[in-house]
């Protein structure tokens, strides 16, 4: 993916390295979709998987998502690790890292749809879709898949301290930063799971990316 940074405020924050970018993809789980439907601006919390410089949505079939060819999107994730403590209201912020992918949408078949829909499922899991049943004809019927093929994408990130003005570091207020973490914890097991049965390696894989 080639990132393009044109009139970005904060371009200090701006990261030019494709590798951050897919460091941000592959972390995310959420990927909220931006598209116009019917004259009116939507955008959508979805999950999504990256294979090389593509992006992958799904969804039942009859939805708007899955209505998308030719269509202009954008795809956002932020990952928020820290919440930044100033000396004044103004100086408050956030430790964060973040893209927006800007892509053209287009309807996924075949070979494809098969793929997309294992790196949907293993982006969450990884490893589930070798410990799960395969998909019904019926089933696939009601999905549907999107490629967003991107066009351009930036990122931006902050780690650090406050940056309070000079004449605040002395007023003996509190400053610095409170991390935001994320973590998956046990399985909570249901009902028609059988008594001692263990928990899949995917949910231990998954529990991993966040340690």
């Amino acid at each position: 993916m080639i990132p393009s940074y044109a009139k970005i405020r904060q371009a200090k924050r701006a990261s030019d390295d494709p590798e951050d970018l897919n460091a941000i993809l592959d972390a995310g789980l959420v990927g909220h979709v931006g598209f116009l439907s019917e004259g009116r601006p939507m955008v959508m919390p979805m999950a999504y998987a990256r294979l090389g410089e593509t992006l992958y949505i799904h969804g039942a079939s009859k939805t708007r998502i899955a209505g998308l060819d030719g269509c202009a999107v954008c795809l956002t994730v932020t990952e928020l690790t820290g919440l930044v403590i100033a000396r004044s209201g103004f100086h408050h912020s956030v430790n964060y890292r973040s893209a927006v992918v800007h892509a053209t949408a287009r309807k996924v078949t075949g070979a494809e749809f098969e793929a997309a829909l294992t790196a949907i499922t293993d982006h969450l899991l990884p490893g589930r879709t070798a410990e799960i049943r395969p998909m019904t004809p019926q089933e696939r019927k009601a999905t549907g898949v999107v490629a967003l093929d991107v066009l351009h994408a930036s990122v931006k990130q902050r780690s650090g301290p406050p940056v309070d003005d000079v004449k605040d570091l002395e007023s003996g207020l509190w400053g610095g930063v409170v991390p935001v973490t994320t973590g998956l914890g046990a399985g909570v097991a249901d009902a028609h799971t059988p008594e001692g049965a263990a928990e899949p390696d995917s949910l231990s894989a998954a529990r991993r990316r966040f340690a």
